[in-house]
């Protein structure tokens, strides 16, 4: 049998041994696996928010496109004008997406946008020979805008749409 003998350990190889993180190692490490993470949430938060903007963006060429197909139905020709292509600017109006976001819609009609400043009501059309003629070409301008914008890019970016309409038979 052999006999279990005690071996004896310096101090210098129990402190080896005992090695291990000092504290201001593991704080180190955590601040910089706290910096990684902050990061990781502010790019989520950022994603989040284009996203939302993204959808209200949609929201807002959906709107604009329904009111583009509601002129461009309107009726046009030489017996019959829609009192929605009269010339001027009609009185802004609020439509509202079914998740309850809500737009301002303002739609301008340009009798002859051949001549400066003709977005008034009461501009007539002239012939080459300088007779009253009704106006057989306009300009329809639609912009739509969001009522309650959120912070951020959503405040500057309206969407407009830019319609000629020549008169029909």
């Amino acid at each position: 049998m052999k006999s279990l003998t005690a071996t004896k350990i310096s101090p210098s190889e129990a402190s080896c041994r005992e090695a291990g993180f000092s504290l201001i190692e593991v704080v180190i490490a955590l601040l910089i696996v706290m910096i990684g993470l902050l990061s990781v949430a502010a790019v989520f938060t950022f994603a989040i928010t284009q996203n939302a903007g993204n959808k209200s963006r949609a929201q807002a060429l959906t709107v604009l496109q329904l009111e583009a197909e509601q002129i461009r139905s309107a009726k046009f020709n030489e017996n019959t004008t829609d009192a929605s292509l009269l010339g001027g600017t009609q009185a802004q109006r609020v439509v509202t997406a079914e998740n309850g976001n809500a737009f301002l819609v303002d739609i301008t009609v340009d009798n002859d946008p051949t001549v400066a400043n003709t977005q008034d009501e009461s501009y007539q059309c002239l012939s080459p020979q300088g007779d009253a003629i009704d106006c057989a070409f306009k300009e329809i301008t639609i912009t739509v805008s969001f009522a309650a914008p959120t912070p951020g890019w959503q405040t500057a970016v309206p969407t407009f749409l830019r319609i000629r309409r020549v008169r029909g038979n």
